[in-house]
This record gives C-alpha cells, sequence and structure tokens, in this order.
C-alpha cells in the first residue's frame, strides 16, 4: 500500500512494516510476521525493484511480530539487519521479560492470533547476526534514518526518523490500534515492559517534526509526532 511518493507498507492494521523507496536504494522499517515475505515480494514488484535494491533493514525493537522476515531477507539477500543494542539478545533468541497483556476482547484478541497463523508467526526465525545502533545515529542507508531511543516497550525500543519522507516509525512506542481490544486511536501499546518509562519517552518523539507517525499496529497517523505524544497520553 503507498501512503506517499516513496512510502509504501506492508501488511495491514493488524500488523504492519514499512518501505521506503528512493532513487539511491530501499530501506526497509520492521519485518512484520514470517508471511509478510510475499507482501515484500508483491510491493518490490509494484514499484519495479529487485530485492538487491534493499540496503538494510532497521528493527524498532526485537519483538516476534516485528522481525518476521528479517533472518531471511538477511540469509537469501545479504540484507543487513539493525537494532538497538539493549534488544540485540531479544532479536538473537527471543527472550524477554513476561509483560502483563492488559485489557481484551475475545473477538480482537482471537482476531489477532489468527491473523498471526496465517503469516506464519509461530514459525519466526531469530536474527543470528545483527548490527547494532545507538540513540542518535544516522544510518548511511537511503532516507539516512535517524535512531530516536525509546525504551519503555522494550530496553531497546527505538523510533526511526527519515524526514526524507516526512516520516517517523514508532514500532510499538505506542499504537493506533490495540491489537487485544480493537480500540482505534492513538494509545499505550500493549506488552510494554515499563509503561511509565515508555509514557515518558513519548518527549522525545514531540521534539520530532514529521507529517506522517506510522506505527507497528493501526492506521498510519498523518498529523505531527507532537500531537500524536498528547493524544496518547491523554488516552494513558
Amino acid at each position: 500500500m503507498q501512503l506517499a511518493p516513496h512510502l509504501h507498507r506492508l501488511g495491514n492494521d493488524i500488523v504492519a512494516s514499512y518501505l521506503i523507496d528512493l532513487p539511491e536504494g530501499i530501506t526497509l522499517i520492521d519485518a512484520g510476521m514470517p508471511g509478510h515475505w510475499s507482501d515484500l515480494q508483491r510491493t518490490l514488484a509494484e514499484i519495479g525493484r529487485p530485492i538487491t535494491d534493499i540496503r538494510g533493514l532497521v528493527l524498532t525493537h526485537g519483538d516476534s511480530d516485528h522481525i518476521g522476515f528479517a533472518e531471511r531477507l538477511r540469509v537469501e539477500a545479504g540484507v543487513p539487519v539493525f537494532i538497538h543494542g539493549a534488544d540485540a539478545h531479544r532479536v538473537r533468541t527471543g527472550e524477554k521479560p513476561k509483560s502483563p497483556m492488559g485489557p481484551a476482547r475475545i473477538g480482537p484478541l482471537l482476531g489477532f492470533f489468527a491473523y498471526g497463523i496465517r503469516k506464519n508467526a509461530l514459525r519466526t526465525r531469530y536474527v543470528s547476526e545483527v548490527t547494532e545502533v545507538v540513540d542518535g545515529e544516522v544510518l548511511a542507508l537511503p532516507g539516512a534514518p535517524a535512531i530516536i531511543g525509546m525504551p519503555g516497550h522494550s530496553p531497546g525500543s527505538i523510533a526511526v526518523h527519515v524526514p526524507a519522507v516526512d516520516a517517523v516509525f514508532v514500532g510499538d512506542a505506542l499504537t493506533t490500534r490495540h491489537v487485544l481490544t480493537g480500540r482505534e486511536g492513538a494509545q499505550p501499546a500493549p506488552f510494554t515492559d515499563e509503561p511509565d518509562e515508555a509514557l515518558a519517552s513519548l518527549d522525545r518523539l514531540s521534539a520530532l517534526s514529521a507529517s506522517w507517525v506510522l506505527a507497528g499496529h493501526g492506521a498510519p497517523w498523518r498529523g505531527s509526532p507532537a500531537e500524536i505524544a498528547a493524544a496518547v497520553r491523554a488516552a494513558g
């Protein structure tokens, strides 16, 4: 799904990742679930770019519904995978603390798990080799993505700011659709390790300039980071 020139979404409001298509190459943000490999192939075909044009994959954090095809892309296409050092162990092993699930409704909960089954979420491959990034780093990838530390959902949760497409990608630092309740709109994400820390990290998001805020779950937000940060605080 094309959101704007050079900016595409893979997946849907349940689970989403993103593709930045620039003349110098492609940068991916997150890798959804393993079955989103077919979404990637379809989008590449639509824009007429080969997989060899992908220069890097940046993961917003190390949870399984964000790393889906990362290892396949690394092994089959030689694409480097970037993640904050604080989540490097999580992405290599899947080990993480047990976070409280919070509220849930049976319909959306079953829908989330059914979608995961369709997208092969039970067969996630962890990423054996990663390049660790740090807060404030600007990567030598198409669009010059800048790393913004957003700890809370996980220790290494980040936002990725790409002014070339006027967007900031926030992973699960917030959500615009709660996968367990089906509630829509800007709000804190479920399965967050440290909820208070995640809310505090919104201050860093508010300082950014962008017209798109793109989360790992939910509809794209067309508005400023400061506006969505305020909406999440109000909802939380």
